[in-house]
């Protein structure tokens, strides 16, 4: 089972690495870091924050819409494509288990999508201690844990519906409009329902929490801003119910942990359905 499993990462991940799209993905992020370097991000200063740490707030920041939709478009499709193109059928031919497949197209397209997230990351170190900027390590090391969260829970949400969808179109559809939901769900529908009275403020806080992007998001802040301020009275529910410690480290587990369980559950609907 090793050796089938370490064969599906392979081939997994030289697909990938092959692919429009993984250079398009890493053309995005490189660039994201180059063109706040040549802006100038460095050299400004926001609430004490500046040189490395204020880029790597605004990447991190950035990565809240673009990492989302590259990953579920691009994996979304994963398993679905190749049950339409009868690959799948070929492929388990082999003496490969479902288990050894699954997982290891898993593991293989988290590898590709981690790549250039770190390879930004470490152009950004780069690049700053050739500046000789200083390197803030403690918010690098958080920052590199909470997008390594984030690529597991849209990329076991991204083997979710490919396992229970019947065709790409669908797939393709559904995951932009989880997409389009929780972006929603970051600010606009609970600033909405605050507005209007619509429940009680510490159930819509709690839904906001459930959102693995706002989790996410607030995570990213709350180095930058520890008391929350910028999100207004929603700051005293969670500092209240978690405490500053606890909250940070809720931001990096919450969503790779809920990212797991998709992907498990992923599997019990590939295993159970037809597979050709």
């Amino acid at each position: 089972m090793k050796n089938s499993l370490w064969l599906i990462i392979c081939t997994d991940l030289r697909e990938s690495l092959r692919s429009r799209w993984f250079l398009l993905y890493s053309f995005v992020f490189c660039s994201l870091i180059a063109l706040f370097f040549a802006a100038g991000v460095t050299d400004s200063r926001v609430q004490g924050f500046s040189g490395l740490g204020r880029l790597l707030l605004l990447f991190i920041e950035s990565c809240i819409v673009i990492l989302p939709i590259f990953i579920l478009i691009s994996t979304v499709r994963t398993i679905v494509a190749q049950r339409d193109s009868n690959v799948l059928e070929y492929l388990l031919s082999f003496p490969v288990s479902l288990k050894s497949y699954y997982f290891g197209r898993f593991a293989g397209r988290f590898v590709a999508v981690t790549i250039p997230i770190l390879g930004a990351m470490v152009l950004a170190l780069l690049w700053g201690a050739a500046k000789g900027v200083d390197t803030p390590w403690f918010l690098f090391f958080y920052y590199t844990l909470l997008l390594l969260s984030l690529i597991v829970n849209f990329l076991g949400l991204s083997f979710l519906i490919s396992s229970c969808v019947k065709t790409q179109e669908i797939a393709l559809g559904i995951a932009f409009f989880v997409w389009l939901l929780l972006l929603a769900f970051i600010d606009i529908l609970l600033i909405g329902m605050l507005s209007s009275d619509i429940g009680e403020p510490n159930i819509i806080f709690s839904i906001a929490l459930v959102n693995p992007l706002q989790v996410f998001r607030l995570g990213a802040i709350s180095l930058f801003d520890p008391e929350l301020t910028v999100i207004g009275p929603a700051a005293y529910f969670i500092l209240d119910s978690f405490g500053k410690t606890f909250f940070s480290l809720y931001a990096v587990v919450y969503p790779a942990v809920l990212g797991l369980i998709f992907a498990l559950l992923g599997f019990v609907v590939f295993k159970r359905k037809d597979l050709v």
